[in-house]
């Protein structure tokens, strides 16, 4: 066996043992296993069947045989977005308005609060194994006492117990077995905050890579978990295709000349996709322009460095699509995949940040396990791929890779809150191949699983009260069915704002206190604002929002009304 297979194995015999201790259900339990797969950073249009070039068979087939979304929604952020997702509230409800730094405001806990209970521990009581693998992202991030000693830890320098309070970790949380990543950003070579349960995993095999390692991962729990007539929920959290841009040589390479294109030809060629795939109705989703277009790709002075940073996004996501075909593969030769929802969707639109800016600290380390210096190319100095440098994909790829969308992650418009979503379930989806335009959340997977697991939600669970979901089951959706989804829809992410109610979207960008109203269902692609011919939709809007503000635990920076 290979070092990283051999690896493997026993991280997860370790996790699984005494799992299968007193959990054998009488009869057989016909209820569906339940794999809930969600990318990080991942743009709208970047898989296949949502558009994109890159290469991602085994999502295609996915969607292929079961059902697409075309409006589903996440919160715009990696961490408030798995709070949503993992709780059927709204983040802020859930504690994380923001991020995982611990505040005194209830909406800003930085952890998921006690007043939530998970997918996990309403699954589990439900007789299911719960199991996860990949980013956690949702407790408090532990920092060490000084930005030296936080680096010596990053660096694999030094060694400390925990990432975060224990008692937060996934295992505390529903979760029988985790293995997986605490922290948000991870070098995908040797990543910082892996742990096996809650034990720090010290050091990695060569020829580690982890977005093979979550994959393989599931791999393995699935063929422990389907030896038991039991049926079983697995969350993976990926972490591609999130900066740092880190890929293995082999996927980089059959990308190397793809982005040479440049950001309007691929941006182009992935509209015209989309519109042939009955995706979008160019009549209301004309593409919007591309953001800062004032450079040109014929006069872009970094053209090879913007190329390559491109082919290794492509390729970090075709690394995670050869894994989830794994997933699928091990499924069928469990004979689970007939009886088995599989979801998968994105965390938030793609990223815009230039992370070579922020240089090492928190999460970003400085050094190599080895000592090898780990380069931040701000000047485009070095190019990305390899683990001695972090980079990201900047602005304008994350525009295109959110095509045909405008803006991006952490913003309230489309490009950052409208998520690529598959839903296959051979026994749950009626049109196959097909697209729906019944308008879902992250928070609906909460109601969606305690149906179709037969699951009760609690008012109180371990001695304190649990706020009531605020999720719709999907399972209407699922069946081609009407649904009653929900009145309005809302955000607030550092001050980036939005409700969307029938015909009408009020939103407003961070650091930008203006509403701006657009008639969503006609313009989606939100390019023609009617704010100053509807000041009285605005007006009541706004009040909705404030009213849903109020109640809600969010609580916006002052002056941002």
């Amino acid at each position: 066996m290979k070092p990283l297979a051999v690896f493997l194995s026993s991280i997860v015999l370790l996790s699984c043992a005494g799992s299968r201790k007193n959990n054998k259900t009488p009869g057989k339990d016909e209820r569906p296993n339940i794999v809930l797969i969600l990318a990080d950073d991942l743009g709208y249009s970047d898989i296949g069947c949502y558009g994109g070039e890159i290469e991602t068979p085994n999502l295609d087939y996915l969607a292929a045989n079961g059902l697409r979304f075309r409006r589903f929604y996440n919160t715009s952020r990696c961490c408030p977005t798995r709070a949503s997702l993992l709780t059927g509230l709204y983040n802020q409800q859930a504690g994380i308005g923001e991020m995982t730094t611990a505040r005194n405001e209830q909406g800003y806990r930085g952890y998921l609060t006690e007043n939530t209970v998970t997918l996990a521990e309403v699954l589990k009581d439900a007789g299911y194994h719960t199991a996860m693998s990949g980013k956690w992202h949702v407790s408090n991030t532990v920092e060490q006492a000084t930005p030296e000693a936080q680096l010596k830890w990053l660096n694999h320098q030094a060694s400390h117990p925990y990432f975060s309070p224990v008692e937060q970790y996934p295992v505390s949380r529903g979760f029988e077995k985790y293995y997986g990543n605490i922290f948000g950003v991870v070098d995908y070579f040797d990543p910082f905050s892996l742990v096996n349960g809650t034990t720090p995993v010290d050091k990695v095999p060569e020829g580690y890579y982890h977005t093979d390692a979550i994959n393989d991962t599931a791999v393995s729990y699935i063929k422990t978990l389907s030896k038991e007539d039991k049926p079983f929920f697995l969350y993976v959290a990926q972490t591609a295709p999130h900066w740092p841009l880190q890929a293995l040589p082999e996927d980089i390479k059959k990308y190397e000349q793809t982005y040479k294109a440049g950001w309007d030809a691929i941006r182009e060629a992935r509209y015209k996709k989309m519109v042939a795939q009955g995706l979008i109705d160019p009549a209301t989703t004309p593409l919007s322009p591309r953001m800062n277009k004032e450079l040109s790709w014929e006069n872009n002075p970094d053209k090879e460095w913007d190329a390559r940073a491109m082919a290794v996004h492509a390729a970090m996501i075709d690394r995670m699509d050869q894994g989830i075909g794994r997933i699928i593969q091990a499924l069928k030769e469990s004979g689970k995949l007939g009886n088995t929802i599989i979801v998968f969707l994105s965390d938030n639109g793609a990223s815009p940040e230039n992370c070579m800016r922020y240089g090492p600290g928190f999460d970003r380390p400085g050094q190599t396990r080895d000592g090898k210096e780990i380069h931040y190319p701000v000047k485009k100095d070095v190019l990305p791929g390899p683990q001695t440098t972090f980079a990201s994909i900047g602005e304008r790829w994350a525009n295109v890779a959110n095509t045909p969308y405008q803006y991006a992650k952490a913003q309230s418009y489309e490009g950052g809150v409208r998520t690529p979503m598959i839903v296959y379930w051979p026994k749950g989806v009626n049109a196959k191949g097909g697209f729906t335009d019944h308008m879902g959340h992250v928070m609906d997977f909460m109601p969606t699983f305690l149906q179709v697991a037969k699951a009760h939600y609690p008012d109180t669970y371990r001695g304190h009260n649990i706020t009531p979901y605020t999720g719709v089951s999907l399972l209407p959706a699922f069946e081609g069915k009407e649904r009653q989804g929900h009145d309005a829809l809302y955000n607030e992410h550092f001050n980036a704002r939005y409700v969307r109610e029938g015909e009408w979207k009020l939103v407003s960008l961070a650091g930008d206190t203006t509403w701006r109203l657009y008639r969503i269902n006609q313009d989606e692609t939100e390019l023609n604002d009617l704010a100053g011919q509807h000041p009285d939709i605005v007006s009541k809007m706004a009040a909705q929002w404030r009213q849903w503000a109020n109640t809600h635990n969010v609580f916006p920076k002052p002056g941002k009304k």
